[in-house]
């Protein structure tokens, strides 16, 4: 629901801007200016909202994402994006915690033709991820048959698994929104698919910082992002 509604807030944003935009170009006659403002090429960088969100929000989790692209051509921008992750995961014959960093790096493709003055786009890009970690076993059950216990016994055996790391390939999709001059909100989702990862031993990687949550008999993972980013213009053409 909450990924849904910030949705329908981005593409309200996305359609307000270009009608100013169309306004605009009704009454500027510099079609020159306009043109070169279309064209701005320079360093992007951003915050994702959604990790100290969640932050605030969901118990257990510590998120943080810095974002940047730069400009390379007319429909393509470098990519990066860098994060620190923490996690519990308490279930009722479980108790674990993941925490490390990552990295994401990759290309987008603007598949939008602005109104002339604007920056906006619809894109899909394309990453590859990578995240060192580590987890803590704190607390597991035990299936037991004995009738005068519980089904599953609590043990508390708490354990570290570090040096544990994961890559992954990630496709991304979303819109880009210039809410005032070089200031920019962004909503996109993600599919990623594993690609490889070193498990503890007799445990698993219940969750990978920048992957996020994994599954049983699945190598692919979902995730989503709503960044707010500034542009450093460098250059025009």
């Amino acid at each position: 629901m909450r990924l849904t509604l910030l949705f329908f807030i981005s593409l309200l944003l996305f359609g307000a801007a270009e009608g100013l935009a169309q306004d605009t170009t009704e009454v500027v006659q510099d079609s020159v200016r306009l043109s070169k403002r279309d064209n701005k090429y320079g360093l992007r960088v951003g915050l994702d909202l959604a990790k100290p969100l969640r932050t605030a929000l969901e118990d257990g989790y510590t998120g943080f994402e810095i974002t940047a692209d730069f400009r390379v051509s007319k429909r393509f921008y470098a990519a990066l994006e860098l994060g620190t992750e923490e996690k519990e995961r308490n279930e009722e014959n479980l108790n674990s915690v993941a925490r490390g960093s990552y990295f994401k790096i990759g290309a987008d493709f603007n598949a939008y033709d602005n109104w002339p003055g604007l920056n906006n786009s619809i894109f899909a890009g394309l990453r590859y991820g990578f995240a060192t970690f580590e987890q803590d076993l704190v607390s597991y059950g035990i299936y037991t048959t004995d009738q005068s216990l519980q089904e599953f016994e609590l043990r508390e055996d708490p354990q570290t698994f570090e040096g544990l790391n994961a890559s992954w390939i990630e496709l991304m999709v979303g819109v880009k929104t210039e809410l005032f001059n070089n200031l920019f909100l962004s909503l996109n989702v993600q599919l990623k698919r594993r690609i490889s990862d070193t498990k503890p031993e007799n445990f698993d990687n219940l969750y990978i910082p920048g992957f996020n949550r994994t599954y049983d008999e699945s190598d692919f993972g979902v995730g989503y992002g709503y960044t707010i980013s500034y542009l450093i213009p460098i250059f025009k053409r």
